[in-house]
């Protein structure tokens, strides 16, 4: 796994805290060259200086919201810092709220985020590795982008949104030498849920008790990295119940999973 990350220049957003950080740190042990990307400029200098190599991080904020102009930004990053081998598309915003409860500015928001800022950043460098004929696109998505759960409405139908984009653009990349990895977690132990929209749009400020229990960014990376290297298509990444069983029950036994989900406490 080592030689794989060695020198390559990786391109990861959301990279201020939680999943992004953590990988930031792991990879530039592993010898890659890094763009960090971001809102929080001040949070992105510190995740560069707990990298082991921060000569080779450059940070470079970015608003996933604002994604008219992610072509021009990343023709003019490419130019100085030269091809992208691997683009992680990690940032990205949740929500805790009922559907009947929910503005359509968070629907829209997390649309924006999540599915839209993605998809114009992956067009953004898709050239780029088509010219080179190499590249990865790894996209952080989660077990709520296979199964709806509640209280995650507009979150879930960004995530799926991705899960379909992505497996189109693989289907498209079939005989060229660009890999696409999808990666699910379950329940890491990050701010994702503190950060969460709620149904006026406002940060939640809580962290879910399942949040707080789940998966160390650590581990997380151990096992996020490791698929990478081998360029798997997908991974699931967290808890056995609310990551690999909760998606074999969704594929086989649909119904069942329904009626435990709809019954289970909301959170």
């Amino acid at each position: 796994m080592d030689s794989y990350y060695n020198n390559k220049t990786i391109w990861i957003t959301g990279a201020s805290s939680g999943i992004g950080r953590a990988m930031s740190i792991e990879l530039s042990k592993l010898g890659a060259k890094l763009i960090l990307s971001s809102r929080k400029v001040e949070a992105l200098n510190k995740v560069k200086q707990a990298c082991t190599n921060p000569e080779s991080v450059k940070i470079l904020p970015l608003d996933l919201a604002q994604y008219q102009g992610f072509k021009a930004l990343t023709d003019e990053l490419i130019t100085e810092v030269g091809p992208i081998d691997i683009l992680i598309n990690n940032g990205g915003i949740s929500q805790r709220s009922f559907v009947k409860d929910t503005i359509i500015e968070v629907d829209e928001k997390l649309i924006q985020v999540n599915y839209l800022g993605t998809v114009a950043l992956t067009k953004a460098v898709l050239p780029h590795m088509l010219e080179k004929n190499r590249g990865q696109f790894v996209t952080i998505s989660s077990t709520a982008g296979k199964i709806g759960v509640p209280v995650r409405s507009s979150y879930c139908g960004a995530k799926h949104a991705l899960h379909g984009f992505f497996e189109s653009l693989r289907a498209e990349l079939h005989k060229t030498n660009i890999a696409i990895t999808m990666i699910c977690p379950g329940f890491i132990k990050t701010d994702i849920s503190k950060n969460a929209l709620t149904s006026d749009g406002s940060a939640q400020n809580i962290m879910d008790d399942a949040q707080a229990n789940g998966m160390s960014t650590e581990e997380f990376c151990k096992i996020a990295l490791k698929a990478i290297a081998k360029r798997k298509p997908e991974v699931l990444i967290g808890g056995f119940k609310s990551t690999k069983m909760a998606v074999w029950v969704w594929r086989f036994f649909p119904n069942l999973l329904r009626k435990i989900i709809a019954n289970s406490k909301v959170t």
